[in-house]
């Protein structure tokens, strides 16, 4: 769903065979396929979601699945190119949880949106302070979140998820994006902003059905499940996506997400 905002950071940074990025929450690592098919060395790493990342590897590394050789198909471009690790980089040289060394990274990225999860932005300065020694000196950090509700057709659906006021522990719980969430972060990571914009992500699905398990995949919804239950947490998506519905059954909403381009000192 936002491959728009991808496409829009990816053309503005002029992402190529001279960019090293790292992706932090890259997830099922559509984001670093991208950038891997404009040349880019990419590295993704996300400790939270080990079935997301999971398939990012089957996707940048497709060599490495079971009955593939180490040559089979592309995976041997890809394999040279990227690397996947559960965590940051472990070093100011680049050195991953692998042990691989590489050269400081260019580009550092966390495209999961920032602030709409409860307590995510100290989570990601912790993030930030953890990886920014493996980035090269002026290397532009990018980070994205939510645009104003009232341009985010898809924020009256994430109301849903705000259903417990004391979410159980652990678990991940939505909560409506601030204007200054993004620069709050770059500040307190010690970054520098150079220039931010807006980009228009609608997202569409065939049905009602693969509305509600779509949202419920990006875990915003986990706290809200475990304070009630996934039945009516189901029918609570499904009455409040229905006015997005149209007549032909297909599920769309318009929504904005912001980014800000930050830089390391």
């Amino acid at each position: 769903m936002l491959v728009p905002l991808y496409e829009a950071v990816y053309d503005r940074l002029e992402v190529g065979p001279a960019t090293r990025l790292l992706g932090l929450r890259c997830g099922s690592g559509l984001a670093l396929l991208m950038a891997a098919s404009r040349g880019a060395a990419v590295t993704g790493a996300d400790s939270a979601a080990p079935e997301r990342l999971a398939l990012a590897r089957e996707r940048l590394l497709p060599d490495t699945r079971p009955g593939r050789g180490a040559g089979a198909g592309r995976g041997t471009r890809a394999r040279t190119a990227a690397r996947l690790l559960d965590g940051p980089p472990a070093d100011a040289d680049g050195a991953g949880t692998d042990g691989a060394g590489t050269a400081p990274y260019t580009l550092v990225t966390v495209f999961e949106p920032v602030g709409c999860l409860a307590g995510d932005s100290e989570g990601l300065g912790e993030l930030l302070a953890g990886a920014l020694p493996s980035a090269a000196r002026g290397a532009a950090v990018v980070l994205a979140g939510w645009g104003p509700p009232e341009r985010c057709a898809t924020s009256s659906v994430l109301r849903v998820a705000t259903r417990p006021a004391d979410p159980p522990r652990g678990a991940r719980g939505w909560r409506p994006a601030r204007r200054d969430d993004l620069e709050e972060v770059a500040g307190r990571a010690g970054l520098k902003p150079d220039g931010s914009g807006r980009v228009a992500c609608p997202f569409g699905y065939a049905d009602l059905d693969s509305a509600v398990r779509g949202l419920l995949s990006t875990g915003l919804f986990d706290a809200a499940v475990a304070a009630s239950d996934a039945k009516q947490i189901d029918k609570e998506l499904a009455e409040a996506l229905h006015p997005h519905r149209r007549p032909d059954g297909t599920v769309w909403m318009r929504n904005v997400f912001r980014y800000l381009i930050a830089r390391v000192p």
